[in-house]
């Protein structure tokens, strides 16, 4: 077993603070300030969703006039996803380490019932073939348990490789249950036809292991197993093969499984620099069918131009660094877990979407994180961003910080458990 990979390896000598005290740089200090992690992911994270809104009320308006004869149908959709979600972030942000590790075991147990109820009458999919939603009663109260398999993956995983650290030099502790129970959850997505899904949540699940010093030689071995399994399913998938040879080829069935591809790049070249201005689209009249969801940044750059597409690159550049600088800084190991694996997921599934804009992967029918319609995806995400918060609060100087704050105001001070949690 390999010694802990740099982002995480908790040997390492903390050359922050040294470095900290030779900088006088405004930015060097701005860094330095005990709360500047939390406030790293939460002013991105209010941009993108505030940017967010505005494109899918642009990109959708037009379908739901359309479709429910209201354009503010999506939008006031989302409204209320984001209200229900930044509630959730806010109560998680709250929560102490001991809570979050209850609430990750319950999450596995509530995604595997949910997943399962997915093949049950109460089971909705599109027409596109995946039957990956739960509904209950009205389409408003319909889940998709993926997203929530995400969310309880990186929970329920931080809280038990943290409780077998001493443990993980050897395999069957480090692998069993985590990837069992994992590969359980991405299996029972690929079932529901979601492929794209199920490769986010398998990487997210390598992500983890490298993190907790899984080898080389274990990590080559699941990625040669999971390759194997996702070619025999693409091969014996028609529909993932015509996706794969309009991939291959942008002149191959350039009406049918080529043609939102090409007016994603068409949105985006239309685009220039400074964009046809909000609401100037031309792409989302039809032409591209999953304009607010899967490729509303193509709606970003035909709209804001590029300025406003590395504008957005910028945001998650700066949502990245800030979780993984959260993970580095911690000195429990639950929440070193917990915030590389929230950062790895919303960073893995943003590079995945923007690829495909992009066209420089096949099509895979994944969302832009914290800026595309969807309530189960938005959700989890602002889920993920409240974890993020509450281990930021839990940084070493942070916690300093508030017990100075609250020995001020002669308040009890809250007991964090130890480095050893």
């Amino acid at each position: 077993m390999a010694t802990l990979p740099f982002p995480l390896d908790r040997n390492r000598p903390n050359r922050g603070r040294a470095r900290r005290r030779t900088r006088s740089s405004p930015i060097a200090d701005a860094l330095a300030h005990p709360q500047a992690s939390f406030y790293l992911v939460l002013v991105p994270t209010v941009l993108l969703l505030s940017l967010g809104m505005m494109m899918v009320l642009s990109a959708s308006s037009v379908l739901g006039s359309v479709r429910f004869g209201d354009a503010y149908y999506f939008v006031k959709r989302q409204i209320f996803f984001l209200a229900v979600g930044g509630v959730a972030a806010i109560v998680l942000s709250r929560m102490q380490p001991r809570a979050l590790k209850i609430l990750g075991w319950a999450l596995v147990v509530a995604a595997l019932v949910l997943q399962m109820l997915t093949f049950t009458p109460l089971g909705w999919g599109e027409a596109k073939g995946n039957q990956n939603w739960v509904q209950f009663g009205t389409s408003f109260f319909r889940i998709q348990p993926s997203e929530l398999a995400k969310l309880a993956i990186i929970m329920w995983g931080a809280d038990l490789l943290a409780r077998k650290q001493k443990l993980l030099d050897q395999p069957k502790h480090l692998l069993v249950p985590f990837v069992p129970v994992s590969a359980l959850l991405i299996g029972l997505v690929v079932l529901q036809h979601d492929l794209g899904t199920g490769m986010i949540m398998g990487a997210i699940v390598v992500a983890i292991l490298w993190y907790v010093g899984a080898s080389w030689k274990i990590l080559a071995s699941i990625g040669a197993v999971v390759g194997a399994a996702v070619l025999a399913l693409v091969i014996t998938s028609g529909n993932r093969m015509d996706r794969i040879l309009g991939f291959l080829n942008a002149g191959h069935d350039t009406m049918g499984v080529n043609m939102q591809p090409m007016r994603g790049i068409f949105a985006l070249a239309s685009g220039g620099w400074w964009g046809l201005g909000l609401g100037g689209s031309r792409q989302k009249w039809g032409s591209l069918a999953e304009a607010h969801t899967d490729y509303v940044l193509a709606i970003i750059g035909e709209e804001l131009g590029l300025v406003g597409t590395l504008v957005v690159l910028s945001l998650f550049l700066v949502l990245g660094y800030a979780g993984f600088r959260i993970a580095l800084r911690s000195d429990l190991p639950f929440c070193r877990y917990l915030a590389a694996g929230v950062t790895s997921w919303l960073m893995i599934q943003a590079l995945v979407n923007i690829m495909v804009v992009l066209r420089m992967v096949p099509v895979l029918g994944v969302t832009l994180p914290l800026l595309s319609y969807g309530g189960s995806g938005l959700m989890a995400n602002l889920a993920g961003i409240g974890l993020l918060l509450a281990c930021a609060k839990l940084e070493p100087d942070a916690r300093r910080l508030a017990e100075r704050k609250k020995r001020k105001g002669g308040k009890p001070v809250t007991v964090v458990e130890s480095r050893r949690a």
